[in-house]
């Protein structure tokens, strides 16, 4: 029996990806989940989960979703690639806002529930961008090195509450998120898009292949079964930061 067993869990950014995959991994434990994402297909995917679905832009406010959350596991997030010269200033504003600002808010929102209960788990998807910074990725960057500092904050006030706040810092993880970003890497990087998988996403990385969001979100649950762990980074990234 997980710790999230017979709790309520609320994943962003869960039509597809790890946050699809935190939602199914969350629910086989035992917990009841609540998918929110942009994509109306995530109702139908909560459906089949056993869940609740909640087609939200998270740019906007949080409040019509239900506060009466345990586990928290923010995900949602999109990417950019290009130079900061000619890095669009409203996108790099939008993804700071989705990937950090939402998360906030969020956080913000179920925090009075945690507490009152003596027990709530957090949880950010940041990346391994969140403790290490390639060019091109000014936005994606930037956000989820706020995202780690965040949680550390979150961490540090929600402890006497018993909660706790942790990151998860994948590598290159197989998800239509990734994929979309070949194009652009061949391009920025001038080279062909065949190449960019090893070139690329696997360069720094000691493990020669593409994690699956199933071991994204056992890496989720295993924070969420952990008490004394809080404040801290979880590096999947086929020792990417060990370098």
């Amino acid at each position: 029996m997980s710790s999230v067993t017979g709790h309520t869990a609320l994943i962003t950014g869960a039509a597809s990806g790890i946050g699809l995959a935190c939602a199914r991994a969350l629910a086989d434990a035992g917990a009841e989940i609540h998918l929110v994402d942009l994509d109306p297909k995530v109702c139908s995917l909560a459906e089949e989960l056993g869940g609740t679905g909640h087609v939200v832009d998270l740019m906007g406010p949080v409040d019509a979703l239900p506060a009466e959350i345990d586990v928290l596991v923010n995900c949602a997030g999109v990417q950019h690639v290009a130079p900061i010269h000619e890095f669009p200033v409203e996108r790099f504003s939008a993804m700071v806002e989705l990937m950090l600002g939402a998360a906030f808010r969020l956080t913000r929102h179920v925090l009075p529930h945690m507490y009152a209960r003596g027990w709530g788990r957090l949880v950010h998807i940041t990346s391994v961008h969140g403790i290490r910074a390639s060019a091109f990725k000014s936005a994606y960057t930037a956000a989820k090195h706020g995202l780690e500092g965040f949680s550390k904050v979150a961490a540090l006030e929600g402890a006497p509450h018993g909660v706790t706040s942790n990151c998860v810092a994948p590598g290159y993880v197989r998800t239509p998120l990734v994929e979309k970003q070949i194009a652009d890497q061949a391009k920025v990087h001038g080279i062909p898009e065949a190449d960019v998988p090893e070139k690329i996403f696997l360069q720094r990385s000691a493990v020669k292949r593409m994690m699956e969001p199933s071991e994204v979100a056992s890496a989720v649950l295993w924070l969420c079964d952990n008490s004394f762990v809080t404040g801290t980074s979880l590096a999947v990234d086929g020792g990417w930061s060990a370098q």
